[in-house]
């Protein structure tokens, strides 16, 4: 899935491509977060390092659409980002995601010569993102989706959940034409995915036990680690509510090709030729 959606869009956006200087390409960098059940309202709460490629193509001065392809990190514990809860859970998830979205500039950035060497903008779209969450447990990490922590895969239970979904990214951004050909801003970008198994969290608690016979000690270990066991069938997660990630930092693109005349950025004042007339001497 992702590799076929990555696949499709660098196919339209080379396309774009012949239109010289319209086009930017670039890189992004900065930090990510998560908000889910166990880090449920507070930004920027145990940040990591993103980074990212990214493709612009300037439709008009106003208008502007984005291929990316980023990668990021996820954390969150409840001991740090969500104390009031005595789940003791906690875990990380690297993300890579191939996105596309719409830029509205709020300023006519790429116009007639001399405006606007800034814009503030805006930016939505759709993007699909591969995740795969992970704990430790006596000083070792394990990929939690196959283990079935919740009793996924069990007789009578639900299915595994996917580690590949859907996500709508939408955010602000401030860009500024540093030269003609370089462009720096910075943005932040929020991610409502589909899934609400970013965390490995989600549904009920299932009966310990049973985990234990059937999936062994550090399935039972990691599925409730509390010091008192929690009952099956009480709350674990939240199921009404999906997870979120949230990319903040700097892009830097730089224009390609020729001169393009009608998408422009020129810092040079505009001229006007005028014939001068001479008066002769008496």
């Amino acid at each position: 899935m992702i590799r076929r959606s990555l696949i499709s869009i660098l196919i339209i956006f080379a396309a774009l491509c012949g239109y010289a200087q319209r086009s930017e390409i670039g890189a992004f960098g900065g930090a990510s977060f998560y908000l889910g059940e166990l880090n449920p309202n507070v930004p920027f709460a145990m940040s990591r390092p993103a980074g990212g490629i990214v493709y612009r193509y300037n439709i008009t001065p106003r208008w502007a659409v984005r291929a990316n392809i980023n990668f990021a990190e996820v954390t969150a514990s409840d001991a740090k980002t969500n104390k009031k809860d005595p789940r003791n859970l906690s875990f990380k998830s690297p993300i890579t995601e191939i996105s596309a979205t719409v830029e509205l500039n709020f300023l006519r950035i790429y116009t007639e010569t001399g405006a606007n060497h800034f814009a503030p903008y805006i930016f939505a779209g759709i993007g699909v993102f591969s995740f795969n969450p992970q704990a430790e447990l006596d000083g070792k990490t394990y990929a939690l989706q196959h283990l079935g922590t919740e009793g996924q895969g069990l007789a009578g239970q639900k299915k595994f959940y996917s580690l590949a979904n859907v996500a709508i990214p939408f955010g602000i951004g401030f860009k500024y034409n540093v030269t003609k050909w370089m462009t720096l801003g910075i943005e932040w970008g929020m991610r409502y995915t589909f899934t609400d198994y970013l965390d490995d969290v989600s549904g009920n608690y299932f009966d310990n036990q049973t985990l234990l016979e059937e999936r062994g000690t550090i399935v039972a270990a990691l599925a409730d680690r509390s010091e008192v066991l929690h009952e099956a069938g009480s709350g674990r997660g939240n199921v009404k509510t999906k997870d979120w990630y949230s990319l903040v930092g700097l892009t830097l693109t730089f224009r390609i090709g020729n001169e393009d005349k009608t998408c422009n950025v020129d810092y040079a004042p505009r001229r006007t030729n005028r014939k001068m007339g001479h008066k002769g001497k008496k």
